[in-house]
């Protein structure tokens, strides 16, 4: 019990108030440890691509093979979300209510469709894994690659679920260094052991995948651990439990917003790898899975931000303290324009040393260069689409969120990716093109919304104290 610390005293200080205190320093105290968990999840998957990217002789064309399996990971992770990050703001919000009960109903409907997904997602991805990477554009250089990698990441799917599942719980509960500490075991877990499997061992591709298996039920074992503790203000147990379909119907309303995040981005990884093979062949599809990956170092820092932001919209949402729900909304959003504007110009103006973190091939890097000029350019706008996306979710606005979602993604940025290419000869340089482009479009479309629609909904709320905190679209 020592690992979860001692007495109620020490339980309160490492909860953080939603109710009281200053507004920003709570948004940064659960922020700032969600950064370092999202920044060490991160690492589950870079790490692997570091080193398989450095493998002597064939760490370009084993890189091309990681990348052609990101859209199944992808599909995983969009699986946890729709019941993970789809149940939590429902947990804020009921506990700004007082209704624990409530609260933990949540919880317990999440986490049964988290295992029932893991098991169908597990055994449907080893089945067709095969006819499924090939439409992600594999090769017959590439397949064998992609095919020793994601057989093996697959059978660690419902230790995904559990892990990126659950933990949205512990951090809408106030316990973000909790939610932290999760992801670092996993994530230093597989940093150790990656080479060592990939290297030492001699496993290459099938090791990494290993050791990420390994890592994940490290993960999965903690959040366990945590929420069935006494330390847990919401605690899970399935005793005398029987799902309850209105409520994981709720669950997944809200979620179907993160869900369509990742579902489209997985939509927009097989567009990419696709064409780029056509215009560019392998070493573009190596080039997009540089890029992706410092994409994701790149935007991760402004998405704990608006997820930090999240439960404490929720929370104050739902206990009807509307100036500070609304100053945490802007609090985020100033917050993260500045943040994508100095990561926008940093990697402008270094944009070798990023691609360099995973691979140092002269060919590849001439390729890269351009290509990241152009996919980052206007990366501010990312700010704009995460605040109002992160706002939607958490006043439960899900049909709003999930239609921003599709905008972006599925309306604008996989038509672009197939038709730009084709157009005046840009070739490759379409396919980046598409993102910036998306950025801009989507991400003011979907700011402007929020503003237009929640901020008058908040001024209502504050002149009529009756009135329920539980509006919907």
């Amino acid at each position: 019990m020592a690992l979860w610390g001692s007495g109620e005293k020490q339980n309160q200080a490492r909860q953080v108030d939603f109710s009281s205190g200053n507004v920003r320093r709570n948004v940064l105290a659960v922020a700032a440890p969600m950064l370092v968990a999202q920044v060490l999840n991160l690492l589950y998957n870079i790490v692997d691509r570091i080193y398989i990217g450095k493998i002597p002789g064939e760490g370009t064309l084993a890189l091309a093979g990681l990348g052609l399996c990101f859209p199944a990971i992808t599909l995983v992770t969009a699986f946890a979300n729709l019941f993970g990050v789809g149940g939590s703001p429902l947990c804020s919000i009921a506990r700004g209510r007082q209704d624990q009960e409530g609260a933990r109903k949540i919880m317990a409907n999440a986490y049964f469709m988290l295992l029932v997904t893991g098991v169908l997602l597990t055994g449907a991805g080893i089945l067709f894994h095969r006819p499924i990477l090939y439409l992600f554009g594999a090769s017959q250089d590439t397949y064998p690659y992609a095919g020793s990698y994601l057989t093996i990441y697959l059978l660690g799917t419902v230790f995904v679920m559990t892990s990126l599942g659950l933990n949205p719980y512990i951090n809408s509960q106030g316990f973000a260094r909790v939610g932290m500490l999760t992801v670092l075991l996993g994530a230093v877990a597989n940093i150790l052991l990656d080479p060592i499997f990939i290297y030492l061992l001699g496993m290459g591709v099938q090791g990494a995948a290993v050791a990420t298996v390994i890592s994940q039920a490290l993960s999965a074992a903690w959040v366990l651990r945590f929420l069935t503790s006494s330390r847990a203000e919401l605690r899970l147990d399935f005793k005398g439990f029987w799902p309850d379909f209105a409520c994981i119907r709720r669950i997944a309303a809200l979620g179907a917003s993160s869900f369509v995040m990742s579902f489209t981005d997985s939509l927009v990884q097989v567009a990419c790898n696709s064409t780029l093979r056509v215009f560019g062949g392998d070493i573009y599809v190596s080039v997009m899975t540089v890029i992706n990956s410092v994409r994701q170092i790149a935007q991760t820092p402004v998405m704990a931000l608006s997820d930090g932001a999240s439960p404490i919209i929720s929370y104050n949402y739902g206990a009807r303290r509307v100036p500070r729900a609304r100053l945490a909304i802007r609090f985020m959003t100033q917050l993260g324009f500045l943040y994508t504007l100095v990561s926008w110009g940093l990697i402008s103006l270094f944009p070798a040393f990023f691609i360099r973190i995973f691979n140092h091939e002269p060919a590849l890097l001439e390729a890269a260069v351009p290509s990241l000029h152009i996919y980052f350019f206007g990366f501010v706008m990312m700010a704009f689409q995460f605040a109002g996306q992160s706002v939607f979710k958490s006043l439960n606005k899900a049909k709003k969120a999930v239609f921003f979602s599709l905008l972006r993604k599925a309306v604008i940025v996989v038509p672009l990716t197939l038709i730009l290419p084709r157009v005046g000869g840009l070739g490759v340089r379409g396919v980046f093109l598409a993102e910036p482009i998306s950025n801009l479009i989507g991400g003011l479309a979907c700011y402007i919304t929020m503003r237009r629609t929640v901020y008058p909904e908040l001024a209502e709320m504050e002149k009529e104290p009756g009135r329920s905190a539980l509006k919907t679209d």
